[in-house]
């Protein structure tokens, strides 16, 4: 049995102060505060409230702390997940066991991973979820452990839970150049982005989590060498842990000693699904040693919001070309003949179309 990390909170017990405790899933609103959940469609990140778009001046709404009381993001990584629900078996409304019931029932259709679905992916509804701690931290989003198991039963699996943070916490400092090309369809929702407002800024936060998650799935679906996505709720990713069954991440390219690196197998490795993001008309955008990982010798990119549409973004050709040559180093520095990395950029601008 694995250890629960208990000194973490960063599964969401967290509700504003006084406010009770929401009922069974057939009672998500209550009669005085309309939900606004960000979900997610072809075009991107979207805000609704119950089933239509959200009532709000996106302009206006500074949200000095927050949404000043009148709104809630549902969808946000430290919302309340322990309030959506609540069953007759435990009088606290959670679980009897774990930290809070499967949220793949939240998930609509488009915000699952793409079918045929690996066989480890646990759909039952009776599942529950358990978080066993923080694997990684990041300037925008950090990446928990969690199981995802049947109670009485061994069908579980371990999966990476990517959360977003709130607008006060996170650092979206690429934003400007990496959504160059990328238009969201609600005016008043991308004027609150441009202008960097509380609401823009978690706007911007759930288009990061709907980009990267359409991302995985379009990648894993060309066999781009990626975690295979799970589900996305709000601005939270779950996806495929890369790592044991003892819950030890599989460890960056970077952490990697030269006795332990196959550098030509990993060399093609990684040239094999960057073409194949190549002829798809992307690159990674923000590619280095840091982001990829090495489990039992299969190379895995990771950290994929920022995929650039190399076509559509006039800035396209640099951003491969940085990609390559951004990691290349860590393969120069380990034997690979230098030419290799000037090479493999002029097949990916093949492969891209750019001439």
């Amino acid at each position: 049995m694995r250890e629960r990390f208990s000194e973490t909170d960063s599964f969401s017990r967290i509700r504003a102060k006084g406010a009770p405790r929401r009922g069974r899933r057939s009672e998500r609103f209550d009669d005085h505060e309309p939900e606004v959940v960000f979900r997610f469609d072809d075009h991107g990140a979207y805000a609704v409230a119950g089933d239509e778009y959200a009532d709000f001046d996106a302009e206006q709404h500074d949200g000095h702390d927050g949404h000043d009381g009148e709104y809630e993001n549902h969808g946000d990584s430290h919302d309340s997940y322990d309030d959506y629900d609540s069953y007759d078996d435990n009088p606290d409304g959670g679980p009897a066991e774990g930290d809070r019931w499967s949220t793949w029932d939240r998930s609509t259709p488009t915000e699952k991973g793409p079918e045929p679905r690996p066989d480890w992916v646990v759909t039952e509804l009776a599942a529950v979820d358990t978080e066993f701690g923080l694997v990684k931290t990041g300037k925008e989003a950090d990446v928990f452990l969690l199981e995802r198991g049947v109670p009485g039963t061994d069908r579980r699996t371990l999966m990476a839970a990517k959360r977003y943070r709130d607008s006060q916490h996170r650092m979206f400092h690429r934003d400007s150049g990496y959504l160059e090309g990328r238009r969201h369809k609600e005016s008043r929702i991308a004027r609150a982005m441009a202008k960097r407002t509380a609401f823009g800024k978690e706007a911007i936060a759930a288009q990061w989590a709907g980009a990267e998650f359409t991302a995985l799935c379009r990648l894993y679906s060309a066999g781009v060498a990626v975690p295979y996505p799970v589900q996305i709720l709000g601005t939270e990713i779950l996806m495929e842990f890369v790592g044991d069954e003892s819950g030890a991440a599989a460890p960056r390219l970077a952490q990697l000693r030269a006795e332990e690196a196959d550098v030509e197998d990993l060399w093609e490795q990684l040239g094999r699904s960057l073409s194949l993001l190549a002829v798809d008309g992307y690159a990674h955008g923000d590619l280095s040693a840091y982001n990829i990982l090495v489990h039992e010798g299969r190379l895995v990119i990771i950290d994929v919001p920022q995929i650039v549409d190399v076509v559509a973004n006039p800035r396209g050709r640099s951003f491969l070309e940085r990609d390559v040559r951004n990691v290349g180093a860590w393969f120069v520095s380990r034997g690979l003949p230098e030419r290799r990395v000037g090479e493999l950029v002029e097949s990916l601008e093949f492969d891209a179309r750019l001439g």
